[in-house]
């Protein structure tokens, strides 16, 4: 005589386990999307902000003060090499660093790189000590070669492909400004 199977409480199991898993999927991409259309924003924000400056002196305010608000980072600093001298713009000021440093660091960001850290990149001066997860943006076209660094003291999971679409967006952004306003001095 034949035995009967029961597959119903079997079948049931496996159906309530895929769409817990299909549901934990979808909370997974809305977070994702939720949290990329902020950093749009911030990016796009954080452009305008830039725009509006009425002179190199106050872009280089907006970059240093403003941006890290906007961005909801801990530090900014922008190094640039101007002729044989480099320099460094952040929170405090504008100080002169060896424009070899800012040559080696240059040959090593093609684009942007992000990555978590024991200690931030030299050029966030004081504040290097205190970074954990920093996005190194190199500036393009004609404006001088430089480097924006970002800075956050928690290590935050990196957005890879996206978010250094939106870095290079903004590195793009601030190489024009500074190009515009080193062409009218």
């Amino acid at each position: 005589m034949a035995k009967v199977i029961q597959f119903e409480d079997h079948a049931l199991k496996r159906l309530r386990a895929r769409v817990a898993a299909a549901e934990e999927a979808n909370q997974d991409l809305i977070a994702f999307a939720r949290g990329h259309s902020g950093a749009v924003s911030s990016i796009h924000s954080a452009v305008l902000a830039a725009m509006e400056a009425d002179s190199l002196e106050g872009l280089l305010h907006v970059v240093v003060q403003e941006w890290p608000l906007i961005l909801g980072l801990d530090a900014v600093a922008l190094a640039l090499i101007a002729g044989d001298k480099g320099f460094r713009v952040d929170s405090s000021g504008i100080q002169l660093v060896d424009p070899a440093m800012l040559q080696r660091s240059l040959i090593q960001v093609d684009g942007v790189v992000l990555r978590t850290v024991e200690r931030g990149h030299p050029l966030f001066g004081p504040a290097c000590d205190l970074i954990r997860a920093e996005a190194l943006i190199r500036l393009e076209g004609d404006a001088p070669a430089g480097l924006i660094a970002l800075g956050q003291r928690t290590v935050q999971p990196l957005d890879g492909r996206h978010g250094s679409e939106l870095l290079h967006f903004l590195g793009r952004g601030l190489s024009a400004m500074i190009q515009r306003w080193i062409s009218e001095i």
